[in-house]
């Protein structure tokens, strides 16, 4: 067991908290799964859309594709269209460990990469992620994860001593990131896993 004491814990939330998967609408709108594979690899890239959860707006992000692609324009609007479609389960154990975590008094927050009104639609289709004491979302700092800037601007917007957090993210850059702001940090697998990483440093649920 770890000598750290930790105090705050900080927990990411897509594919840690809640499930999210954009093939989840687009197997139907793109059946094809060869052209849906190039779709998301050339049109509506991981790139493009990270550049929502650093601030930019849907409508400006749509536009530049649709001008880029203009044949796949009714595809490019159904990504925002259809958002809601790809977030479709919450992760039951996940959500039940930060709610043991918050009630046994340690100090919970939430930091993740997320376009500012999709965040919004979350909180609504998933309440809980209201409990924590917090949240930064990354639309609205104008960073993103694994910028060092990202977790010392949490860091600083709540109080949180570096090296009394302990953060919880399921993409190992995210994790190697909060590290290297001073956070220790630990890369979600599955509930099991990330119960006896919290126990390894002296956080029993």
């Amino acid at each position: 067991m770890s000598s750290v004491e930790i105090r705050h814990i900080v927990f990411d939330i897509g594919k840690v908290l809640i499930h999210y998967d954009p093939d989840i609408p687009f197997s139907r709108i793109i059946p094809d799964e060869a052209e849906r594979k190039w779709f998301f690899a050339n049109v509506c890239t991981h790139d493009w859309n990270i550049e929502q959860d650093r601030g930019r707006d849907w409508r400006e992000a749509e536009d530049q594709l649709i001008a880029e692609h203009p044949t796949h324009e009714e595809s490019i609007r159904a990504f925002r269209k259809h958002w809601h479609e790809m977030v479709p389960h919450a992760y039951v154990e996940c959500v039940s460990i930060m709610e043991c975590l918050i009630a046994k008094g340690y100090d919970v927050t939430l930091l993740t990469n997320f376009a500012s009104d999709t965040f919004k639609e979350a909180q609504k289709l998933y309440p809980f992620l209201t409990l924590p004491r917090g949240v930064t979302v990354s639309a609205e700092a104008g960073l993103i994860k694994p910028d060092v800037a990202i977790y010392q601007t949490h860091a600083e917007a709540f109080g949180l001593d570096p090296s009394a957090t302990l953060f919880i993210d399921d993409n190992m850059v995210n994790v190697e990131g909060a590290r290297a702001a001073g956070w220790h940090a630990v890369l979600f697998t599955d509930p099991q896993t990330l119960k006896a990483d919290l126990l390894a440093y002296g956080v029993n649920v």
